[in-house]
């Protein structure tokens, strides 16, 4: 599944390259930018999932929050795909330096 993912976000990466009306640093930063964007969303729909506006109520549910989450994630990787020809070792160094820091010995 990992390799399969990658794939689909290589493809993606391609895709937006050839449709992009932007020079390439013009679409690697917004790119970038786009992961705000989304987690904003993410927010949006916590917010809707716990009906904290009063005005629009319960207008999310928990699973809006996984697709939003899911969203994020996905355009985190594009963004990576973009920037690093190599998103793949850099994620999964960045994953294991984490996990080596948080997690205790096995």
């Amino acid at each position: 599944m990992h390799d399969e993912a990658w794939n689909t976000v290589d493809r993606l990466v391609e895709w937006l390259d050839a449709e992009s009306p932007v020079s390439p640093e013009v679409a690697r930063l917004l790119r970038v930018l786009k992961i705000t964007e989304e987690a904003g969303e993410v927010a949006e729909a916590v917010h809707g999932a716990f009906g904290s506006n009063p005005r629009k109520g319960a207008s999310h549910t928990w699973e809006d929050v996984q697709n939003e989450l899911c969203d994020v994630i996905l355009t985190g990787m594009v963004a990576l795909a973009t920037i690093a020809p190599d998103a793949r070792e850099v994620f999964a160094g960045r994953l294991e330096h984490v996990a080596g820091r948080s997690l205790p010995s096995a």
